[in-house]
């Protein structure tokens, strides 16, 4: 155990670096509250008893934050800027990258290049995407997780639990996808197309779709609304 802390300073799990590394693979750039949301959605009801909306992040957020500082610690990760707000943004490194293809089942050479500097002119278009995926995956709680938690919180997280269902899971989603006219997946040519969002999720009737998001004052919101009319649906018949 004392080595596996050495290795790991902040003590995360191989499931909670895993979490971290299939987010970033997928979105490129994240919040550590976008990476908890996808990958932990009952955390989101939990620590409603912290005295402010900060401390609650934060306690939402630590097992994943400690798992961002491990995988920085093996030079998987790294910080990526600040949003206006102050949150912190998150990328991985070239061989976070090449991590996080194991993590999703793609091919290194489907995993494009780092993000590395999209918090100096504000991430906002990262930040839509990012929204419009969290409004597309729609992740369910486990109601499990939150068996001791107070009546409001329960059915809270109950409702969300009851909503329609979401597109596939994170490893469904690929963002900031080349669309070649010429050259090859992985070495576009000039005059292709890209693809805010590409989603592979037969299992619920979507073979294939690309995804355009544009950017807007009220993300989670305007990117779905503005994005139907420019994406393509792909069907297996």
């Amino acid at each position: 155990m004392a080595v596996k802390r050495e290795e790991n300073p902040a003590g995360s799990s191989n499931n909670l670096r895993g979490d971290v590394l299939r987010v970033l693979g997928a979105l490129k750039v994240a919040t550590v509250e976008q990476i908890q949301q996808i990958s932990a959605p009952h955390l989101s009801y939990r620590h409603t008893d912290k005295p402010t909306p900060s401390k609650r992040k934060q306690a939402r957020t630590a097992s994943h934050t400690g798992a961002l500082s491990d995988l920085r610690k093996h030079g998987l990760a790294e910080n990526g800027g600040q949003l206006p707000g102050g949150d912190r943004l998150r990328n991985l490194t070239p061989m976070g990258l090449k991590a996080a293809a194991r993590e999703l089942g793609r091919p290194a050479g489907e995993m494009g290049d780092p993000a590395r500097g999209a918090g100096r002119t504000g991430a906002s278009h990262p930040m839509t995407v990012n929204e419009a995926v969290l409004a597309l995956l729609r992740p369910k709680p486990d109601l499990a997780q939150l068996a001791n938690e107070p009546a409001g919180v329960r059915a809270a997280a109950q409702a969300a639990f009851d909503a329609p269902a979401g597109l596939g899971t994170i490893t469904s989603y690929a963002t900031e996808v080349a669309l070649p006219a010429t050259g090859t997946w992985s070495n576009p040519g000039m005059g292709g197309a890209q693809a805010d969002i590409v989603i592979t999720a037969p299992e619920d009737g979507v073979p294939l779709l690309f995804w355009r998001s544009t950017t807007a004052s009220s993300p989670r919101r305007s990117s779905l609304r503005g994005s139907t009319s420019t994406c393509g649906l792909a069907s297996a018949r």
